[in-house]
């Protein structure tokens, strides 16, 4: 059981019986009229704001700033149109694919700083980028669904490369989604969704290895899209078999997760290893321990956050949630609060 605090009373819902009703211990609550959940352990999920544009990014404008926009009108801002995945890097900037703006945004929240990045010359153009991945260097990684490339920018934004490019300009993949990179091993895993395999490569493309195939069985899939490294795990979401499942990076199955999930998108870990999956068939973003047990669950029905097709989820080192809500054109952010955060 879950509890839904506002500041003007409390709302109680079922969700799971793992969660049990607990007061929050924390001495520094969440402000009141923002929505939280509060959770077993004294565990809290708070929403935290909205942000649709650059000009969230920037909101420390000086005077003469302020007197040119007077005197010239405001400048044109940078707004979400098609947002999709999101990632975030070792600088905690956030990392958001558009290809309904055939770009993407760059968040950097603590420098007040923004910046769109896209690739439109020589025959290596992003036409539609889809998932998005950091190495350690914050370089960024965007598979493009319609080129079939890897497209390949530096921390800066500079474009540097593509991956998978053919002659003539055709990319290897049929259609290439969810992206993760392994600088350790010096490893890209990369989803093919309409091959229904993961593509396991070195940092320059080449291919080392293949992961699945079409079916319903442990180990095969059905139309997988974004994955994720945690620890020696390598998870996928395998959309059309309505479930995540779990592999050892050297593409070993461990284990599935379902029962609760009909379009499961985004996926990401949080620091005490939950795994949070977007579902954009319930509109909300499921919660479930390593074991596959259902935690809770988050969105418009939990009175906490309000999405339509949400898809990626990124998690910060802070705990720090984001979810691209798609139908709203924004992305949303929640502070996860652990069993031991005071």
């Amino acid at each position: 059981m879950v509890q839904l605090l506002l500041r003007s009373g409390s709302i109680l819902l079922l969700l799971a019986p793992e969660v049990m009703l607990a007061k929050s211990k924390s001495k520094t609550p969440p402000a009141p009229d923002l929505p939280y959940l509060v959770m077993d352990g004294g565990r809290r999920l708070v929403f935290e704001r909205n942000y649709q544009s650059e000009r969230e990014v920037k909101t420390k404008r000086g005077f003469w700033t302020k007197l040119l926009d007077l005197a010239a009108g405001e400048p044109e801002y940078k707004y979400l149109v098609r947002p999709y995945s999101v990632a975030t890097d070792s600088r905690d900037r956030v990392i958001i694919t558009d290809p309904g703006a055939f770009g993407i945004h760059i968040f950097d929240f603590a420098q007040q700083k923004y910046k769109f990045i896209s690739h439109t010359e020589g025959k290596d153009e992003l036409r539609s980028p889809q998932c998005v991945a950091v190495d350690k260097q914050d370089n960024i990684y965007v598979t493009d669904s319609e080129a079939g490339k890897i497209f390949v920018f530096g921390a800066n934004g500079k474009y540097q490369r593509a991956i998978g490019s053919l002659k003539g300009g055709e990319g290897m993949f049929k259609r290439p989604t969810g992206i993760a990179v392994d600088s350790e091993a010096q490893r890209i895993y990369v989803t093919d969704t309409w091959r229904d395999k993961i593509y396991v490569m070195d940092m320059q493309g080449s291919v080392l290895q293949t992961i699945g195939k079409r079916g319903d069985q442990n180990g095969e899939f059905n139309f997988p899209t974004e994955l994720r490294l945690s620890g020696p795990d390598l998870i996928v979401v395998d959309a059309m078999n309505f479930r995540i499942q779990v592999f050892d990076r050297a593409g070993a199955f461990r284990q599935a997760i379902g029962g609760n999930l009909y379009r499961p998108k985004g996926l990401s870990i949080d620091s005490e290893g939950h795994l949070y999956i977007a579902d954009a068939f319930y509109n909300n973003v499921q919660v479930f321990d390593r074991e596959g047990r259902l935690l809770y669950l988050f969105g418009k029905s939990a009175g906490v956050g309000d999405f339509e097709l949400p898809g990626g989820v990124a998690i910060d080192r802070s705990d720090c949630i984001y979810v691209v809500d798609g139908r709203h054109r924004r992305l949303q952010a929640f502070r996860y609060f652990g069993g031991g955060a005071r």
